[in-house]
């Protein structure tokens, strides 16, 4: 019962930061140059003064800024994202096409990012200052400092162009019809590279925090204590050393969870896959406001989840944070 009333408090808490959130992007993106009609004029050729005034009273845009951000507020409240101009078809639509890519990215990226980092982070602590440590530490600080758009570049040439063993981009083949567990095998061989792409920088941060949550956890008391009872060395770290130290893990998912929505957009561009980030870049570009907010939406609201989820996790392994609740 504490940890269901301490998941009512949070989820409480989120909905003003989701509210605000969305009103500092709605005033920040008031303050770019252009509008929607602006972009809709320069796609048509260019067109007269009357004809964007038209379009500026259909969509509401010859109102004042407090005006038009009430309005967004009410639609918002009755769950209504509001129309797409540049798409043609309410932004509700646009975004559930775009978002099965961008969750499936997130979900294989973090499984990757966490699952290599946990066990690379105990090896390196279980061989500290010795050959396997150096050299993870070493391959983590390379992948952190390397772009992520070069890593999806040279991951193209390599397994795609001279190798041909992976899809060059895309989320499936085009023009051929699949159904079943073929579908699936042509997907998770679509998403191989850029799970890779985004995974490793994520990797390398995961694995030196796990590094170093071990060699504390190693060096706390009820592990002499365990030790000194007979307990093998397995038994030690699997059943007492993991449990304590995975918090400083599972902490780190939800504040990557923002950082990784935004890194795809750099990796969803670059392996050409349709999903939120590519469609957030196409947005701002053709300066789609509902669009954009509509995203930006979204995506708070996976954020939100995404440490909703983080928080339970942690009171279950540290049921501590539950009493304190």
């Amino acid at each position: 019962m504490r940890i269901l009333s301490l998941a009512g408090r949070r989820l409480a808490a989120s909905i003003p930061t989701l509210f605000l959130i969305l009103i500092g992007v709605f005033l920040l993106l008031q303050l770019a140059p252009g509008d929607t009609v602006d972009a809709l004029m320069a796609q048509m050729g260019g067109g007269d003064a009357a004809t964007a005034k038209q379009l500026r009273e259909f969509y509401g845009l010859d109102l004042s800024v407090p005006a038009q951000l009430a309005n967004y507020l009410w639609r918002l409240v009755r769950l209504d994202l509001g129309f797409s101009s540049i798409y043609g078809k309410p932004v509700a639509t646009v975004i559930l096409e775009r978002l099965p890519p961008t969750i499936l990215l997130m979900m294989a990226s973090l499984s990757f990012a966490f699952f290599f980092g946990l066990v690379f982070g105990v090896i390196a602590s279980r061989g500290v200052n010795r050959w396997p440590d150096t050299l993870i530490s070493t391959l983590g600080l390379i992948f952190y400092a390397t772009p992520s758009f070069w890593f999806g570049l040279m991951a193209i040439v390599v397994f795609s162009v001279y190798l041909q063993w992976l899809p060059p981009g895309g989320f499936e083949d085009i023009g051929t019809v699949q159904t079943g567990i073929w579908r699936v095998l042509d997907i998770a061989a679509h998403l191989v590279l850029p799970t890779l792409t985004l995974g490793l920088i994520f990797l390398a941060i995961y694995l030196r925090i796990m590094r170093a949550s071990m060699l504390e956890v190693l060096n706390l008391d009820f592990v002499r204590t365990a030790r000194a009872k007979g307990l093998d060395e397995t038994h030690v770290i699997t059943r007492h050393v993991l449990r304590n130290a995975l918090l400083p893990m599972v902490t780190l998912i939800g504040l990557q969870a923002g950082t990784m929505l935004g890194g795809s957009v750099v990796v969803e561009s670059v392996f050409s896959l349709p999903g939120l980030g590519r469609l957030a870049y196409e947005s701002v570009v053709q300066r789609d406001l509902n669009t954009l907010l509509g995203i930006v939406f979204v995506s708070a609201l996976l954020v939100i989840t995404v440490n909703f989820v983080v928080d339970l996790l942690y009171a279950r392994l540290d049921p501590r944070i539950a009493a304190e609740g």
